[in-house]
Formats: structure tokens, sequence, C-alpha cells
């Protein structure tokens, strides 16, 4: 009779099999002992080998930050200048959960535009977040809560961003993956995602990069854009816009807008934009950014919000106040706010012609592949086309580092080093 009534032990989620079992496998007071090492980040993970390299010319092409004309970090004219006046007014309270009020207003502001319908505002639920991998992770549960359905798919572009994988993953989404990328023709495969997305049922969930695709650099058209929109109204599926890079594509940040600021006026179900202050305003140590959900009416927004504190809470608690002040700070002065967008405009500017610079350098250095389409693409990344061994080869032998799918990030480029990276990726490819 006893053992009848014993309940089933749970399975531990590091051993892949029952509380016994692990602790028969555990030696000692071990209990991390049947744990594997997680892989790790495909970006970031490369910090490590690129730190204790010794060699003078190494050149960092893998993460994407901003770097000035000398390789050095960059601090913004207007975050400086805002940051002196927050000095003047340091809060150290908690933050409300959803954030702080005026933030979110500008920052919502930024998202839709300065003459957004006051019928959109009025709808859309907006949340402070721990810049855009936050709302991405919060946008996420928020979906899960809402979908009644063990199995929910999030549609991703092929390829998308790592952390994109990692973060649906992460919140038991199942990934599908929709063609974007055309690897020959270097541009996206605009008949393709269309015939893609008017396949999917109604209610699907799929995620768009707002501009500066991430990894390829490749971005559609505003009337591509709109195509896009219209199929997505046509099948009643719901959007994800990552925007992560507002102002680098175009160095305008409404035309970098058009993509959420369509949507916002479509009449798609619902809609989540993922918005980050990272690049932007430089904050990329301090995680500002927000949520913006888009619902039926004002009576759904408030449901929505309240569901989005409840989550924030268990996950984090309040977000961080630091990066949130600055980027209030200067969008609530006019003089700061012109600024800050003259230096959007600028590193928008330096992205693109150190784009022009490494197609001229390798053309002048005699190389035979044709990576002309590096000189066109948006933003900060582009993928070369380079294979496995030829970036190994680069890493191992020339201390030039990208990512193994190819990703080279442009902010690691300058006059100094721009002729050296050309004549080695010449050379490998060469071989």
């Amino acid at each position: 009779m006893l053992r009848k009534q014993l309940r089933p032990v749970p399975a531990h989620p590091f051993s892949g099999g029952s509380v016994l079992t692990r602790r028969h496998q555990c030696t000692g007071s071990s209990f991390f002992n049947m744990v594997k090492p997680a892989p790790a980040d495909a970006i970031f993970g490369l910090m490590k080998p690129y730190n204790a390299d010794k060699f003078p010319q190494k050149v960092n092409l893998s993460v994407g930050v901003y770097r000035d004309e000398q390789g050095q970090p960059f601090v913004l004219e207007s975050v400086r200048k805002a940051a002196a006046i927050a000095l003047d007014h340091l809060e150290m309270e908690y933050a409300p959960i959803t954030g702080f009020p005026a933030y979110v207003s500008k920052a919502t502001r930024l998202c839709f535009g300065d003459d957004a319908a006051e019928e959109v505002l009025e709808r859309v639920a907006s949340v402070q977040t721990l810049s855009g991998t936050g709302a991405l992770r919060l946008g996420g549960e928020i979906i899960r809560r809402v979908v009644n359905s063990s199995q929910v798919n999030m549609n991703v572009s092929s390829p998308t961003y790592p952390n994109h994988i990692n973060i649906y993953k992460e919140a038991n989404f199942n990934l599908l993956y929709y063609p974007y990328y055309d690897e020959e023709k270097h541009t996206v495969n605009v008949p393709a995602l269309l015939t893609y997305i008017k396949k999917l049922p109604e209610h699907s969930f799929v995620l768009l990069h707002a501009c500066c695709h991430n990894p390829t650099g490749c971005d559609p058209t505003q009337e591509e854009w709109r195509e896009v929109v219209a199929a997505l109204e046509e099948r009643q599926v719901i959007p994800f816009v990552d925007m992560a890079y507002q102002g680098f594509a175009t160095g305008d940040l409404d035309r970098d807008a058009f993509l959420a600021r369509a949507i916002s006026r479509s009449k798609v179900p619902a809609f989540f934009i993922a918005q980050s202050f990272a690049k932007n305003f430089g904050l990329y140590g301090h995680r500002a950014g927000c949520l913006h959900v888009g619902c039926d009416n004002p009576r759904e927004k408030e449901v929505v919000l309240s569901q989005a504190s409840q989550i924030a809470r268990s996950l984090y608690s309040n977000p961080p106040i630091y990066g949130a002040t600055i980027v209030n700070t200067i969008l609530g002065d006019e003089a700061l706010t012109q600024l800050w967008k003259s230096e959007v405009a600028l590193m928008a500017k330096r992205l693109s012609h150190i784009r022009q610079r490494l197609v001229e350098e390798l053309a002048a250095c005699g190389c035979q592949r044709d990576f002309s389409h590096l000189a066109t693409g948006a933003g900060m990344v582009s993928l070369t086309g380079l294979k496995t061994n030829e970036l190994s080869m680069l890493r191992d032998k020339h201390h030039i580092y990208m990512t193994q799918d190819g990703r080279i990030a442009f902010p690691g480029l300058n006059e100094t080093n721009v002729k050296y990276v050309a004549e080695k990726i010449k050379e490998v490819v060469s071989q």
C-alpha cells in the first residue's frame, strides 16, 4: 500500500533523470558535476580569445559596438551633456515596474513619430525594458500567457540574430524560419518572404527587423515593406518588430522607423515592437529600451500593462534608472535632441563610408572575389560570404576576428586597419 501512495520523483533539470539518479551519480557534496558547459555565445564568446591575443594589429570585427576612428569606445557628446545634468538630479529610488512615465512617453513618440495619431497611441501599451533583449523576452512572455497552447511558433528570418533564437527558445517557443536572404544576389528575397507570410495561419507570430537586418545588413525598400504589411493584414498575422538600430540605416530616425509606423497604422490584430537605445544612444551597458504592444482598444491596453507589470516584477522587478534618465534628458531638451540626431547621422555616415573603403581596398589589392554588396548594406553588420575555413584562417593566422557565420561588424574598421583587413581577406580567399 505504501508503495502505491508514493508520488513520482520529479526529474532534476541538470541530470536528465530523477533526484535519486542524480544523488547516485553525484560524489560528495558536488551538485553540478553532471552539468555540461553551455556553448559560448556566438558573438561575445569571441571576446575571450581576442582579449588574450597579444598581436598588436589584431582586429575585432565580431561585436556590433560603435567605435571612433581610433577604434576607441565612443561616448556621444549629447550623452555627456545629459549625464552632467543628470548628476545634479541623481536619484537612487526604484523606478516604477513599467518604467518612468516621462521616459516611456518620449520613447513612444520616437518610435511612432511626433505626428502619431492619438487613436494609435491610446491603444499601445508601452513598458520600459532592459534594452532590446529585455523587450523581446518580455513580449515573448506576454505571448505565452495569452496563447492557450502548449506550443507557440515564432517565425524568424533565415538567417537571424543568434540571440533571437536563445530568447525565444528560453521562452518555450518553437522556432520556424522564413526565407529572407538570397545568398547569391546578396539581397532580400521579397517574393519568397511574401509567399511564406501568405501561407501562415491566422494569429501566427513573425519576427521582423525594422532596419539594418542582423546579420545580413539587407533591408526591404519602403514599397516592399508596404507589401509585407499588406500580407500581414491579409493573413491577420501578428508582427514582432525588433528595432535595434533606428537611425543607423539612413541616418534619419523617422525613415528608419518606417516599418514600425506602417504596422501601427495597419489592421493587424496586434503588434509588438522591441525598441533599443543601446546603439543609437551608445548606452550599451545601461540597458535602456521599451516594449510597445499594439492592442485593439484602451481597455486591452490596460490589461496588457497589468500582465507586463506582473511578469516584469517576477523577472527583474524594476528597470534600471540611469540609462533611462539619460534618454529622457536628451529627448526632453530641444538642443540636446538636435545634437543627438546629428550624432546619429554622423555615426551612420561613418559606417557607410567604412563599408565603401573596405570594398575599395579589396579591389585595390586585387581581390578576385566580389564583395561589392558590403558597400550597399545598411548598419553595423553584413554577411561577407566567407567560408568557415577562411574565417578560421583570418582569426588564427592574421588575428582578424569575425563570427563563424561570416558576419562582419564594421565599427571595428578604421583608416588604420582597413587596408590590412582587405589584404588578409584577399590572401585567404586566394588559397
